[in-house]
């Protein structure tokens, strides 16, 4: 970003200064300062005197500049934890008043600007992962995702959205960006452009797959369609009704073809306008090849499209990421050319561009990351901190991961679960294969915390589908009900797709005595 944006940034920091402060001293009520806060990336916690601030990291891109400045905030403000996201960003929680703005303003010298972290904004940009050194990807989306963000970091001052705007990039060989059901989702085509869906979403309320609008987006285009979007949604985006405040929904206010014809005519009119083709854009540097490198035997190491070099696959329980850790892998990584960090939407750390030798040392050092596919589950912050929360995600993955470890359940026999802890859907539990909503049961009249339960959801390549809610199961039943599935599809010696699918009635039969 060019210096009057970020000295305008700077400025905004500083008046925010006396915002926390007055919400930090009582004089402001939660919501007048979340309208203010979210849109520099921070929320105040279930505890109103602790604070979060979302790093955004666009294409999950957490580079060694990036990983310096959180090593040392870690350490010098001693922060107590860290989320990683599913939309590929790094939360810092349980910050003071006076800690988030200060470090709002420090990260933008490496290039991170929480601006449009949170609120009615555009979203972090996110990228598949492995982008750029994934075999069989069809081209690297990463410096699209660039471009894309800064463009909208440049116009996100002078426009004025209903809601949030999220988008992503899908390389071609997975689809855990969930570009398919996206406010905008750009898949990468075997042809060098990009297939394009818009107006999908998650929530409570209408989950939606994107509507399909255009099938071979020119790449140095993109800019166009992302105003589009913009245009689209400030045109017929819902301004009075904050529930029904994104994009999905016009899919019911205008038809998805009415969705489609209005959003092209306005890719036409910005189209005739110019200006905004990708003519320089900023790509990572090449990577490094060693021929005749040496194997790697761990299956958390990755080999790349480029020979002889591997990407560590490292995933802490829930995604909170232990404070040591920065440390440890930036005193690893500073000194390889093009090493770096990327932030997957399963909340998990990808480390790339590695030889042999270093895949083996990362690997050491990141020992304590899941090792069983249902260990590698997803949870959002959960109730205890996040003020809109109804369960505690967090604490109840863990209390799920002892009891089906303790209980000797076998990798596979239990798929990876996702946990939202409200109907916000930030765990994405819809598209997972097992997830569970936040809520409450009555029992003799009685609200007990509870889960709601979906079944068979997946974010596959060109098969993504929302799971279909089974039933609803107290949270203190949650570990028996997964132990006795794990112990049922064990015993029928199949792994969970297979003995879901050859065996439902008996699925469903458990479940019940639980749902």
């Amino acid at each position: 970003m060019n210096k009057q944006w970020t000295d305008t940034l700077r400025g905004e920091i500083e008046d925010f200064k006396e915002t926390i402060r007055a919400f930090d001293q009582g004089e402001i009520d939660r919501k007048a300062y979340k309208g203010v806060s979210g849109g520099l990336g921070s929320y105040a916690q279930r505890d109103a005197s602790r604070h979060m601030l979302r790093l955004r990291l666009p294409g999950g891109r957490l580079t060694m500049p990036r990983l310096k400045f959180l090593t040392e905030v870690v350490e010098r403000e001693q922060v107590g934890r860290m989320k990683l996201t599913t939309c590929e960003t790094i939360q810092l929680h349980d910050l003071t008043a006076n800690q988030v703005p200060a470090l709002m303003a420090e990260a933008v010298g490496c290039e991170i600007y929480t601006k449009g972290g949170g609120g009615d904004n555009p979203r972090n940009v996110m990228a598949s992962p492995l982008s750029g050194v994934q075999p069989g990807e069809t081209f690297d989306v990463i410096p699209y995702a660039e471009a894309v963000t800064k463009y909208l970091l440049s116009i996100c001052r002078d426009i004025k959205m209903p809601r949030k705007l999220k988008i992503a990039f899908c390389n071609g060989v997975d689809d855990s960006v969930h570009s398919a059901f996206r406010d905008m989702g750009f898949l990468a085509q075997e042809d060098g452009t990009f297939a394009l869906r818009i107006a999908g979403g998650l929530g409570a309320a209408r989950p939606s797959m994107g509507v399909l609008v255009d099938e071979h987006v020119n790449p140095r285009e993109v800019l166009y369609y992302v105003r589009a979007m913009v245009d689209t949604f400030c045109a017929h985006g819902n301004y009075e009704n904050r529930a029904k405040a994104r994009t999905r929904y016009m899919q019911d206010t205008l038809g998805p073809d009415g969705l489609k014809e209005a959003f092209l005519k306005n890719v036409a009119a910005r189209k005739a306008e110019g200006g905004l083709e990708l003519t320089d854009l900023e790509t990572p540097a090449n990577w490094v090849c060693l021929d005749g490198g040496e194997e790697v035997s761990s299956p958390r190491a990755i080999p790349q499209k480029q020979p002889g070099m591997f990407a560590v696959k490292y995933h802490p329980i829930g995604g909170i990421l232990p404070v040591e850790k920065p440390r440890q892998l930036y005193e690893l990584l500073k000194d390889i050319p093009g090493a770096e960090i990327r932030i997957a939407p399963n909340e998990t750390l990808y480390i790339i561009n590695l030889d042999s030798d270093k895949a083996e040392q990362v690997i050491a050092a990141t020992a304590d990351s899941a090792v069983t596919e249902f260990e590698h589950s997803v949870a959002c912050i959960g109730a205890t901190t996040c003020q809109q929360g109804v369960r505690d995600s967090q604490g109840v993955l863990q209390t799920v991961v002892k009891a089906v470890r303790e209980a000797g359940i076998p990798d596979g026999a239990l798929p990876k679960i996702v946990i939202s802890g409200c109907p916000s859907s930030c765990a994405a539990h819809q598209a997972g294969a097992m997830g569970f909503q936040g809520g409450v049961k009555l029992v003799d009249k009685k609200p007990q915390p509870a889960l709601k339960m979906f079944l068979n959801g997946t974010d596959e390549l060109g098969a993504a589908r929302f799971g279909q809610e089974v039933g609803t199961v107290l949270e203190t039943d949650l570990p028996a009900l997964l132990v006795e599935l794990g112990k049922a599809a064990a015993a029928a010696g199949q792994n969970w797709s297979q003995w879901s699918a050859d065996h439902a009635q008996e699925r469903d039969a458990i479940i019940a005595k639980y749902a």
